[in-house]
């Protein structure tokens, strides 16, 4: 089933978000996108007549209230965006008496599915270690079906449109579709966009094919790169892991972040992108910083000589216009992790270099799929988020699909 094809009057539906966004200190959300990216489904379901139950979670709790990470801090946020009243469940696992009484065209928001433990399914306060672990773990995967029946039980469709959890096998996300007929799942518009963007880039690729890595390290990003490397004409790495390379050549990086376990893993990529004929670039000068501060003193220094007491910020200038060089010839980029510590703004010039070229690029045909939380606050930040192809809203999800594992979330309703 899709959601253009439902019909959704007269329905009650529950629709597994994505409304993890990041709050300050006062609980304002400091970025919306999310919220933003969940609206065509949303508005689609109350416009045919529907009535609506939103679920989400926020931050990690671990399987217990914490009010720093209740959605009810958010609730005037979604109603804002909606543009109606927004009711709240303060407990999502008691909420059918709210449920039942929703008319169509109304809207309830659930508590944060993350206050119970089911929702993940992992067994708490119990090391892996003990030998009751296994048992632990069957009872709380029953626990998690039955936590996933009640979810189902306040409606009569499920749409999954969270695709930043779409790599977890969650009660909300993956076990809840068990619950529903063929005819009465789909996913939502934002999950059909993502998931049609990461065929774009693995399955219908125009070439050169250009995927840049970014972020502080290295062991995060190994599954990517590795598949990549069948995949790209041009690898280019860049930010906090470029030391580690640079490290493993026999360079030295003063205070430079470095996984230092991982330099005959950076070795090992180096030679393999040779093997497959991957251009990999490097970044081969840096702007280093005497303290992790904006407004730390600065030089530009060969990535391969820092001087002690420095460490590597950002891209420097000749490394700046040899990764735009590469992106701008390209036919399909994918952009995951900042050049630099783009939030402070003095560290930020490489992000948006990169950013730019990958404008330039898109402008002339190119393909541009930018996601990760950070890279997307780099568009964000640089105000270039419309004129990229393709922001994703998935971090985790994007990776893991990019990597070419099936994620739960998406085969729970496609199969």
């Amino acid at each position: 089933m899709t959601i253009d094809n439902y019909k959704f009057a007269g329905k009650k539906a529950i629709v597994r978000v994505d409304f993890n966004v990041p709050l300050d200190e006062n609980g304002n959300i400091t970025d919306d996108t999310r919220i933003r990216g969940a609206l065509p489904t949303l508005k689609k379901i109350l416009e045919e007549g529907g009535s609506l139950i939103i679920m989400s979670h926020m931050g990690k709790p671990k399987g217990k209230v914490n009010p720093k990470f209740s959605l009810a801090q958010i609730k005037d946020a979604v109603a804002t965006a909606l543009g109606c009243d927004v009711k709240f469940a303060e407990d999502c696992a008691n909420a059918a008496d709210a449920a039942a009484a929703l008319q169509p065209g109304e809207v309830l928001l659930l508590e944060n599915l993350r206050f119970y433990p089911e929702e993940e399914g992992k067994p708490v306060g119990i090391d892996k270690e003990d030998p009751a672990y296994e048992t632990a773990k069957k009872e709380m995967k029953e626990s998690q079906k039955a936590f996933a029946k009640t979810l189902a039980s306040y409606a009569d469709c499920y749409v999954n449109d969270a695709f930043g959890t779409a790599h977890r096998k969650h009660a909300s996300t993956a076990v809840i579709a068990d619950n529903f007929g063929e005819d009465d799942k789909m996913l939502g518009y934002l999950m059909e966009k993502e998931v049609k963007a990461v065929d774009n880039i693995l399955s219908d690729i125009k070439r050169p094919f250009t995927a840049i890595m970014g972020g502080s390290k290295v062991s995060t990003k190994i599954g990517i790169i590795e598949n990549l490397m069948d995949k790209v004409d041009n690898l280019i790495l860049c930010g906090g892991m470029t030391y580690t390379f640079a490290k493993a050549q026999g360079g030295k990086i003063g205070l430079s972040i470095c996984e230092d376990d991982k330099l005959d893993l950076a070795l090992d990529i180096m030679k393999k992108a040779q093997e497959k004929g991957v251009n990999l670039v490097l970044g081969t000068d840096c702007i280093a910083g005497d303290k992790f501060s904006n407004d730390a003193n600065t030089q530009v220094v060969s990535a391969m000589d820092i001087p002690e007491g420095w460490e590597g910020m950002d891209a420097g200038p000749v490394t700046r216009e040899a990764f735009a060089e590469v992106i701008r010839t390209a036919k399909t980029i994918l952009w995951n992790g900042p050049a630099g510590v783009f939030e402070f703004d003095n560290f930020a010039g490489g992000s948006k270099a990169i950013a730019e070229a990958i404008v330039e690029a898109t402008e002339n045909g190119a393909f541009s799929l930018v996601g990760g939380g950070d890279s997307v606050a780099c568009v964000n930040k640089f105000g270039l988020a419309d004129k990229v192809s393709y922001v994703s809203t998935g971090g985790g999800a994007l990776l893991e699909a990019i990597e070419g594992k099936v994620l739960p979330g998406v085969a729970a309703i496609k199969g």
